[in-house]
């Protein structure tokens, strides 16, 4: 099938910069540049402008930040999904909205295919094109890295330059980045070393934890059904929350993960990720969790969590199972209502206090001291009845031993006569 119109999933970063020309003159078609606002900040600034110089017959950005958060982040959030137990899934996330707003321009302008500018080392590849297939399986995807010979982020910088195209990074410098409201994530440069220290200079949200504040400060959530809506008891939106809560976090370091971290496609990498507003929100509400749900509830959505998580980082989105657990979070969260006080403090995010009107605590039977309602010697039968496979084991073993030492004893007898 002939290209003669493609929509690019433009960043305004190295790669997609490059890609523009590269489709051009490799394709021959009319490039279309489509931009997700997920709340990347400065970074769009004239972002109209080099998408025109890099060759785009058009630009088309799409201001998605509140539905990213509430349609996307949130339910993350509420899922309690983070991958390898340190990633809040930022990009991950980010990837199926981009898709969507995709194909919703390539149907519009009557493209016959979209483009990204995923390397075919990463997961985004596959995040990117499973969404699209999902959405719209007639579009032709069309991933360049797969394709071309520029081989290297360095190669890359080499061919914008003979073409005039002004990108973001240096060889100094050649982090590849990626932001939104959510988190701001770093790989390639000097990252790819683990066994050096992520250097200081990499992180843009976040402050050296020894270089924060040496006074906590505290701030206090409000949850309704595990979304968050309050901030300081101020009901805000959530994009003003989660910007509020980045400037706080990041301000006493909080919110820095550096990690070497199992790729889909096989490989590992390390990945520095700045998400200081998400951790606070995911802990907080993990705190209101424990209040809020009962012993086997709360292990079980554990093990939700861990799964939703894998899917998510999959690229599997729109898949059945990521919506069917999406249903069981949504019964689950149902009276995870109520408020969380945290204290920030030089990279640390600490409970400071937890209350709720569905909170399943009950201080008449914690307490160690004198209660009328909880009768200690019934837990004498309890303990007898949980402990009972214990004790069959126990009694089941203590007699195969003993048959056993009279067996070897007859068995020295016999040799000793």
């Amino acid at each position: 099938m002939g290209v003669k119109k493609v929509v690019l999933a433009y960043s305004g970063g190295l790669d997609t910069s490059v890609i523009i020309p590269w489709l051009k003159e490799n394709y021959g078609c009319e490039v279309i540049a489509m931009v997700a606002d997920l709340g990347q900040g400065k970074e769009l600034e004239g972002i109209q402008e080099r998408a025109l110089r890099s060759g785009a017959a058009k630009i088309v950005i799409k201001d998605v930040k509140r539905e990213f958060l509430e349609e996307y982040a949130w339910r993350v959030l509420r899922a309690g999904a983070v991958y390898e137990g340190k990633y809040l899934l930022g990009t991950s996330m980010a990837r199926p909205i981009i898709a969507r707003c995709l194909v919703e321009v390539a149907e519009r302008e009557g493209a016959e295919a979209v483009a990204h500018g995923a390397t075919g080392k990463g997961n985004d590849q596959v995040r990117f094109e499973v969404s699209v297939k999902a959405l719209n399986p007639s579009l032709k995807v069309i991933a360049p890295w797969r394709e071309w010979e520029i081989r290297s982020r360095e190669e890359a910088i080499d061919y914008a330059a003979a073409r005039g195209i002004p990108v973001p990074v240096t060889k100094d410098k050649p982090y590849s980045r990626d932001r939104n409201l959510w988190h701001l994530a770093h790989g390639g440069g000097d990252l790819e070393d683990p066994s050096r220290e992520a250097p200081d200079d990499v992180l843009l949200l976040t402050v050296p934890p020894e270089r924060a504040p040496d006074q906590p400060v505290y701030v206090e959530l409000g949850f309704e059904a595990g979304y968050p809506r309050r901030l300081d008891g101020m009901e805000l939106d959530p994009v003003a929350l989660l910007r509020r809560l980045n400037a706080l976090g990041g301000a006493h370091g909080v919110g820095v993960a550096d990690l070497v971290e199992n790729r889909l496609v096989g490989m590992k990498s390390r990945e520095v990720y700045e998400t200081p507003g998400g951790t606070i929100l995911h802990l907080a509400l993990r705190e209101l969790e424990r209040l809020c749900l009962d012993r086997m509830t709360l292990h079980f959505k554990e093990l939700v969590a861990a799964r939703y998580a894998e899917l998510v980082y999959d690229g599997l989105w729109f898949s059945a199972l990521r919506e069917a657990l999406e249903a069981f979070v949504d019964a689950v969260m149902a009276p995870v209502t109520g408020t969380v006080r945290m204290k920030l403090y030089k990279g640390n995010c600490t409970p400071a206090g937890v209350s709720s009107p569905y909170s399943l605590y009950d201080p008449e039977l914690a307490t160690f001291g004198p209660d009328r309602v909880y009768n200690q010697a019934d837990a004498t039968g309890f303990i007898n009845l949980f402990g009972l496979p214990l004790r069959v084991r126990a009694a089941v073993l203590r007699r195969a031993a003993a048959e056993s030492e009279r067996r070897d004893a007859g068995r020295t007898v016999a040799w000793a006569r």
